[in-house]
């Protein structure tokens, strides 16, 4: 792990300093994994009914294995869109798969690893939120990305089969949903696998910005999905399908319900703010010089009425974020 973390880290810096093309970070991810896979982590307890030989069988089980450390380096890293998103993420992540290992019984190294990893980026949290002193840049994320697939093998690899792959992929089912429909959505629109590596706006965390959300809003929603993907892992582990089923019920319905009030509140507290003089007008106080009452709301202000302190116009006016 620690040899592979080095080889990443090299193209990552690199990647930092001069950018490098996607495909030749991708090569070092790859190059990375398989180091990892030649000293023997490997996910090999799912193996389908048809390879009949061991070379079939231990053939997928490195093609699976470097999938998934590849993968799961490029979601952490693609998530990477907000001061102390991926590294929040990755604190819930390792919280989870931590309280997994425990309940599973999983070996000491993989639960003093994600202790250990937990414990440096809750360090490191506090100086990497919004709004960030210190950058964790492609070399951090990528890094955080490949240590978590690793435990995360380590950490469920005696365990039952269907948990090998199922529990880390809800641990850690927010940026791997993000990733999964990130090269959905880049082969609709580009119509080609070079589109996959073109950088685009359409993660969730320029959506939820997109809706009206600041970006420390944004982060903290998106902490909250996680924690519900790490939640109902710990619950189908520990209770059975159904009562994760019902967990995951309430939280659906209760962000229903937030999201609801929000819209409500963001109508009746939207603020105006002029590009010429920065005067902001907020419905809530109206402006009563210029004659108008509180509860105005911008949109029903006559055509003709101009910015108190400049004398612009309406349409010099913007919503202020």
């Amino acid at each position: 792990m620690l040899l592979g973390g080095i080889v990443i880290s090299i193209f990552c810096i690199f990647d930092d300093i001069v950018t490098i093309k996607p495909l030749v970070k991708l090569l070092g991810q790859v190059i990375a994994a398989s180091i990892v896979v030649a000293f023997g982590v490997r996910i090999d307890e799912i193996t389908p009914a048809f390879l009949a030989t061991n070379e079939l069988k231990e053939v997928f089980s490195i093609i699976l294995t470097i999938g998934w450390i590849v993968g799961v380096t490029n979601a952490i890293n693609l998530i990477d869109g907000l001061d102390g998103l991926s590294a929040g993420i990755s604190v819930i992540s390792a919280v989870s798969l931590l309280i997994i290992f425990v309940l599973n019984g999983s070996p000491l190294i993989s639960i003093l690893l994600i202790t250990a990893l937990a414990g440096a980026l809750v360090g490191f949290l506090p100086f990497n939120f919004a709004p960030a002193k210190t950058f964790i840049g492609d070399t951090g994320s990528n890094f955080l990305g490949f240590s978590l697939s690793i435990i995360s093998i380590l950490g469920v690899a005696k365990t039952y089969t269907a948990a090998v792959i199922v529990l880390p992929l809800l641990a850690l089912g927010l940026p791997i949903f993000d990733t999964m429909w990130a090269i959905i959505r880049r082969l609709i629109k580009g119509k080609s696998i070079k589109a996959i590596f073109k950088a685009d706006k359409g993660h969730l965390h320029h959506i939820i910005v997109s809706r009206g959300f600041s970006q420390k809003q944004a982060v903290l929603i998106l902490y909250g999905i996680a924690a519900t993907f790490g939640i109902f892992a710990i619950i189908l582990l520990e209770s059975g399908i159904w009562k994760a089923l019902s967990f995951l019920l309430m939280v659906i319905v209760a962000l229903g319900l937030g999201y609801k009030n929000f819209q409500s509140e963001k109508f009746d507290s939207q603020r105006y703010e002029c590009v010429e003089c920065k005067y902001i007008y907020n419905p809530k106080s109206g402006n009563e010089k210029a004659g108008v009452k509180p509860g105005t709301e911008f949109e029903d202000l006559p055509d003709d009425w101009v910015c108190p302190v400049c004398g612009e116009g309406k349409d010099m006016f913007q919503v202020h974020r």
